[in-house]
């Protein structure tokens, strides 16, 4: 098999770059369905989170990998694509491999050892399965990269302790205000970010949590979950004007919250300080708004510097899952070479 990963993360580019290659669930699948149709590609995923893109194939031997950029250039309308490419990275075969199973246990994250990058690999299998990306290597190294991952998390301390963007956010909240007690937190947004950020809040002791999404519903259901009060995005001026802190963990395309409208809601509270934290991925709030008087803003790259606090017990768990990583690649060539006899060769698709 030859195995090629290209990819973009929060150790080779700033999150400004990292937005431009960030791949929606539409976007991924025109990616995958791009690849189908190419005929050097025999299988593929794609896995984009808040702090990576990355897309992970199985070609023809020999194939370059030069195709795929431009492919996601023209999905999201990016211009000058060549400007960009210092930030790439690309990795192949057993270091592929090594990558994607280092990707899986937490070791590659921004927190490390987080343990939601697992279920977000699963995702990006899960998607790529069925648009029928996956052949009998890609299942093979799926399943191997998930026991990878869930082996880590059970059998070191990797996981020890805050382990999450959304861990590190309100961590960064309770440093900037001294303590999160009595304050009115708002959270935007009703995903899974939301969820995450939601749970760590009911021993900080808050006097109120707004959860606000453009579909009630789902603001709704976060609510009750967490004993808050669900509120329309129409009263966005409003309820920033009553909250000490937001945490934005939206999903939109662009930015929801601009300069005009924190400035309308700083008036509304007289211009009492306001902490904003943004782990949305494409970005939520408007890098301007930092400029005005009394406004705290931070973003996803902000919070690398609380993560690394966390580190100690963690860092000694890490040579114990790169042990487990090792093993498992080994093992992983060994069922490839068994099921691949002679070494599969998948016949290349007809360009439609």
């Amino acid at each position: 098999m030859y195995l090629k990963v290209v990819g973009i993360n929060h150790k080779t580019a700033p999150i400004e770059v990292r937005e431009k290659f960030f791949l929606s669930a539409i976007h991924q699948d025109l990616l995958l369905s791009e690849l189908k149709s190419h005929p050097q590609v025999c299988e593929a995923f794609v896995l984009s989170t808040c702090n990576r893109t990355e897309v992970y194939m199985h070609l023809l031997e020999g194939a370059d990998t030069a195709f795929l950029v431009d492919i996601i250039a023209n999905i999201k309308e990016i211009r000058k694509i060549t400007s960009f490419q210092k930030y790439l990275y690309v990795y192949s075969n057993q270091e592929a491999v090594d990558h994607l199973f280092r990707v899986a246990s937490g070791l590659d994250s921004l927190a490390l050892g987080e343990r939601q990058i697992l279920g977000q690999v699963k995702d990006s299998f899960k998607r790529a399965q069925e648009k029928a990306m996956f052949g009998k290597s890609f299942n093979i190294l799926s399943n191997a990269a998930i026991r990878t991952g869930k082996k880590a998390q059970t059998e070191t301390a990797i996981s020890h302790g805050g382990s999450s963007v959304s861990w590190a956010a309100v961590i960064m909240a309770e440093r900037i205000l001294g303590s999160l007690q009595g304050m009115t937190i708002l959270i935007i947004g009703a995903g899974k970010m939301s969820a995450l950020t939601a749970t760590q809040l009911p021993s900080k002791r808050a006097k109120k949590i707004y959860i606000m999404n453009r579909t009630q519903e789902n603001s709704q259901k976060l609510a009750q979950r967490f004993q808050a009060e669900a509120v329309a995005f129409y009263d966005i001026k409003e309820i920033l004007s009553n909250s000490d802190v937001c945490f934005c963990a939206s999903d939109a395309p662009h930015y929801i919250l601009d300069k005009d409208t924190v400035e309308a809601a700083m008036r509304l509270r007289g211009n009492k300080p306001l902490t904003l934290i943004d782990i949305s991925m494409p970005r939520n709030i408007d890098p301007a708004v930092s400029s005005i008087k009394d406004i705290s803003l931070f973003m996803i790259d902000d919070l690398d510097n609380i993560v690394k606090d966390n580190l100690l017990k963690r860092q000694m768990a890490v040579k114990k899952v790169e042990q487990i990583i090792d093993r498992k690649v080994t093992e992983f060539y060994q069922k490839l070479k068994k099921k691949n006899r002679p070494e599969e060769r998948l016949v290349p698709k007809p360009v439609p």
